[in-house]
Formats: C-alpha cells, structure tokens, sequence
C-alpha cells in the first residue's frame, strides 16, 4: 500500500526514531511501513493519523 508517511514525517523535522516514539512501535517498523513493505494494523493506522490529525485515506492510499 502507499503512503505519504515519509513526506509527512520530513514536514515536521521528525527522523524514523521520532515517530516510531512517539507511536510506540520500532524504527524498523516505521521504515517497513513507508516503504510499503509493511501495511499496518488499523489499529496503528488510526494512531498514524491521530498524530498527523488527518484522515486514514489521506495518509495511506490505494495502490
């Protein structure tokens, strides 16, 4: 699956680290799920968005 994660991470100054804090998941994950290795759980992908304040769609698209 796509995702704008990366960009979104870059916009706010945030390394993979940052957010993987701050999600409670792995650096490893992070890198996983931006580079479409890895679909998160919904679950995580709510999480994601929270952080961001956008929607699940706006942040992870179909491919």
């Amino acid at each position: 699956m796509k995702n704008r994660l990366k960009i979104l991470r870059a916009e706010r100054d945030w390394n993979q680290s940052d957010l993987a804090a701050q999600l409670g998941i792995s650096r490893q994950s992070v890198n996983a799920i931006e580079t479409g290795k890895y679909d998160p759980s919904l679950p995580l992908a709510f999480r994601i968005a929270d952080l961001f304040g956008l929607r699940i769609e706006d942040i992870f698209l179909r491919d």
